[in-house]
């Protein structure tokens, strides 16, 4: 079941960021994009990731986020996966690692991302086809009350 490739799945073309960015930048996407991680990228190429958990990490209320280089907070030591490789490989390193983003590369290029989130939905779909919408449950049990 997990033998497809992670192509299939993957979020293609993925909100990224510069490493010259400032924190404050990276804050500010985070926030506006509603996303969790962000590849970080240098002349094109991936060069870390930065997600939430080192904002929260390593940002203090004391510090001045536009003085705050991404390139200081980021994770340098990125594991990433080829857009060929399976949804079983991705899922062991998520799982292995602790991870909850893989950046999707073709050679150096960013082609995407995929989450922990991305696998779990993918699984979910192959079992339920055609799933209970909770928020549309719950939008309608809440406006029924009132």
């Amino acid at each position: 079941m997990m033998n497809e490739h992670v192509q299939t799945i993957m979020t293609r073309n993925p909100v990224s960021v510069d490493a010259k960015e400032t924190l404050a930048q990276a804050i500010l996407i985070i926030s506006k994009k509603q996303v969790h991680h962000l590849p970080v990228l240098n002349d094109g190429k991936l060069v870390g990731l930065i997600s939430s958990y080192e904002i929260t990490a390593h940002y203090t209320a004391s510090q001045d986020p536009s003085k705050v280089s991404i390139a200081e907070i980021m994770q340098k030591k990125v594991v990433k996966i080829a857009p060929e490789d399976k949804i079983g490989t991705a899922a062991e390193l998520l799982l292995d690692r602790r991870f909850h983003a893989l950046p999707v590369v073709d050679g150096d290029e960013l082609v995407g991302i995929v989450t922990s989130y991305d696998v779990l939905r993918y699984e979910f779909r192959k079992e339920y086809q055609n799933p209970i919408l909770y928020r549309e449950v719950f939008d309608v049990s809440y406006r029924a009350a009132m």
